[in-house]
Formats: C-alpha cells, structure tokens, sequence
C-alpha cells in the first residue's frame, strides 16, 4: 500500500487560484490516484487534512503498514520541520509533489523542509503529477523488492 497525503487548503481545489492549481477538485486528484494505482496493480490510502498534527499522525501510520509516501505537504512543507521529523522516523520512500511548479512562484514556495525527507520532489505538473509521484515511488519499491 502506498500512502498518499495531502495538506492544507487542497480541499479547495477548483475554486481556490484555479489559474495557479487549475480545475481538478479534490475529488478529481484522488480519481487521478485510483487510476494510477489501478494500473500499477497497488492499494493506495488517499487522505487531505488542513491540521499539521493530523497529517504528522498519519505520517508515523505509515510505518509499518504503507511501503512509501506519496505527500504534497502544501504550504506545510515550507514551514514543518515537525513534517520533516515524521517522514525521516518513518524510514520510508517518500516523494514530494506540487500541483504548482513552486520554483516559479513567491521566493519563500522555493524551498521545501520536507524534500529534504524525499527520494525526489515532481512539481508543475498539476495533478498529473501525482500519477508520476506514484509510478516513480512504485519503480523504486520495485527495484528495491528485486535486491
């Protein structure tokens, strides 16, 4: 199983900064997981929570019970270090992704606490991004299965 975690304000997907972060609701992003997951013959367990302390839980969940970490931290990722902590305890392959391309955003979007957690970082390409976050993060469990 692989855990996919979203952070705050991602529940307003489609009517918050449609410019920035398009038209996909919340609910079009998990449909994009469920068909990715689908494909790659994985379980996934797709979460979306405004409150830090819950998405720290989640994350420590995660041990144990997912073999790694789809997360778009939100604006958590540049202000968590609490984040950061959780996904580094959890020992897990983690990859970051952003609906946006953060790097062409406010100078403060441009580093991450949690990519220093992460196997990689996909930013930009909207929710596609999240298909690409899973099939990087299931080739790598796979590749690891293989050793």
């Amino acid at each position: 199983m692989i855990a996919v975690l979203n952070g705050p304000n991602l529940n307003m997907l489609g009517m918050r900064q449609p410019e920035i972060y398009g038209h996909a609701t919340l609910d079009d992003l998990e449909q994009v997981c469920i068909q990715a997951a689908e494909q790659l013959d994985v379980a996934i367990d797709f979460r979306q929570t405004n409150v830090e302390g819950e998405l720290v839980s989640w994350i420590q969940e995660c041990r144990g019970r997912a073999r790694g970490i789809v997360i778009n931290p939100a604006a958590y990722g540049h202000t968590s270090i609490a984040l950061l902590d959780a996904l580094l305890a959890t020992g897990l392959p983690t990859v970051e992704v952003h609906i946006s391309n953060i790097h062409r955003r406010d100078a403060f979007r441009h580093h991450t606490y949690t990519s220093q957690a992460a196997i990689g970082v996909i930013c930009g390409f909207g929710v596609r991004g999240y298909a690409m976050a899973l099939r990087a993060l299931y080739d790598m469990i796979e590749d690891e299965d293989e050793r």
